[in-house]
């Protein structure tokens, strides 16, 4: 049985940001929410990492969190994906990513830093308990 994928739009702008994110902190997982319509992302809002051990874990700060979350309600946005990076890893959920889901409905979105001068970035959800990976398409906006 196959499954419908929906196709999901990051504007080239916002993708870049998420890299240039990623890139500045290349010892630490960085993290943040974006805030989308539908299929289509639309602003991104870091937050700080504050797990004991950022290199290999990332922990939104919660006060941050809020704060980023009534942004997002704000501007009449929904809670579209929760983006980390992994510095010297995949861009894969790791077993803690799993464990540590906060939003199961939005999208995970994960920045590899691992492969040599190209930067990865996947997005995943959870679809009827599994989780699939989505098709991440770049436009202009």
């Amino acid at each position: 049985m196959t499954m419908h994928k929906q196709e999901l739009f990051i504007p080239r702008k916002l993708a870049t940001q998420l890299l240039h994110l990623a890139q500045q902190s290349p010892d630490q997982e960085i993290c943040g929410l974006v805030g989308g319509k539908g299929n289509t992302a639309h602003h991104c809002y870091p937050v700080s990492n504050v797990a004991e051990t950022p290199d290999r874990r990332f922990l939104l700060d919660p006060q941050q969190q809020i704060t980023a979350m009534k942004t997002i309600r704000d501007r009449d946005e929904e809670l579209w994906a929760v983006y980390h990076s992994h510095p010297n890893a995949p861009a894969f959920p790791s077993s803690v990513d799993l464990q540590q889901l906060s939003y199961p409905e939005s999208l995970l979105l994960i920045i590899s830093l691992n492969t040599k001068g190209v930067l990865e970035m996947r997005g995943f959800q959870f679809q009827q308990g599994h989780l699939e990976e989505v098709t991440l398409n770049m436009i202009e906006m």
